[in-house]
């Protein structure tokens, strides 16, 4: 059992977590996940770990609450338990001093998996310009956060309700024709942005990885669930990644399996509406 330090809601649905878990707060790096469970009989729930604090022995977990498995997870509070917490998994951002700034370009949730990564990329002496995009201003999170990190902070919405009106792939094709190209680009967020930010930057050059977020179910690459094609190749975010070379990953095939279950996670979500509200009439 892990216990619940912390709660609060960042934007619509999207909350983060503190969790008691010493042993993989000590351990994590940049990139890594865990997998969560918030009761014995739960899904399992993979989330990048987006802080972490080894002296109090607390990571930090930031979710959407968009399916059954993470509505469960939404309803617990601080001091509750979790059923399970297994990590750190997946294999760390390769971190180290480029000659050029760095671009991390996140879209919505995105933010919460780069959070770490803009981090250790400053610390590691990095220039890093951050895009942070979502669809409105109530969507975007941890603004503050990137700010206090980054050199450069660039926001868009799809909306024009918070700095930009833009996706995030029009100032990264900005950043690629500038005087000072990026070295790398890191893209995390809904698949679709990912794919559209790797086509905007294979034109320059610009070597991008992207972080996938695919589905997953034991995480230690036994189930095969996460799959993916890149370079042609077979491979397992859980173990391989989560993080590829953006320009070679077969990013069409991925989009169709993420549809695998649509119909079942609906047919979920309304029984776990009506659970609730019957539990809210009694």
């Amino acid at each position: 059992m892990n216990k619940i330090l912390k709660k609060e809601r960042l934007s619509k649905d999207v909350y983060r977590m503190a969790i008691e878990a010493p042993a993989i707060a000590r351990a994590r790096a940049a990139g890594q996940f865990v997998i969560v469970m918030a009761e014995e009989s739960s899904e399992r729930i993979p989330l990048t770990i987006a802080d972490a604090d080894p002296d109090a022995g607390a990571l930090t977990i930031i979710f959407q609450a968009v399916g059954a498995s993470t509505r469960v997870l939404a309803a617990k509070e601080a001091g509750q338990s979790l059923a399970h917490v297994l990590g750190p998994l997946g294999r760390p951002t390769r971190i180290e001093r480029r000659p050029g700034p760095v671009a991390c370009v996140c879209g919505g949730i995105g933010a919460a998996p780069m959070y770490p990564i803009v981090q250790a990329l400053k610390a590691a002496g990095n220039k890093v310009v951050v895009i942070l995009g979502a669809r409105n201003a109530e969507l975007l999170i941890l603004e503050d956060e990137m700010r206090g990190l980054a050199d450069e902070l660039v926001v868009v919405t799809d909306d024009g309700s918070r700095g930009r009106k833009a996706l995030v792939t029009e100032p990264l094709k900005e950043l690629c024709e500038s005087a000072a190209p990026p070295s790398e680009a890191i893209a995390i967020g809904p698949p679709i942005m990912m794919k559209f930010c790797a086509a905007t930057t294979k034109p320059y050059g610009v070597p991008t990885v992207a972080s996938l977020n695919t589905i997953m179910v034991d995480g230690t690459g036994m189930c095969g669930g996460c799959r993916v094609t890149v370079d042609g190749k077979v491979r397992f975010v859980c173990v391989d990644g989560p993080e590829f070379d953006a320009h070679l990953v077969d990013w069409d095939s991925m989009l169709r399996r993420l549809g695998t279950y649509k119909e079942e996670e609906g047919h979920k979500c309304k029984l776990a509406d009506a659970a609730a509200a019957a539990l809210a009439k009694e």
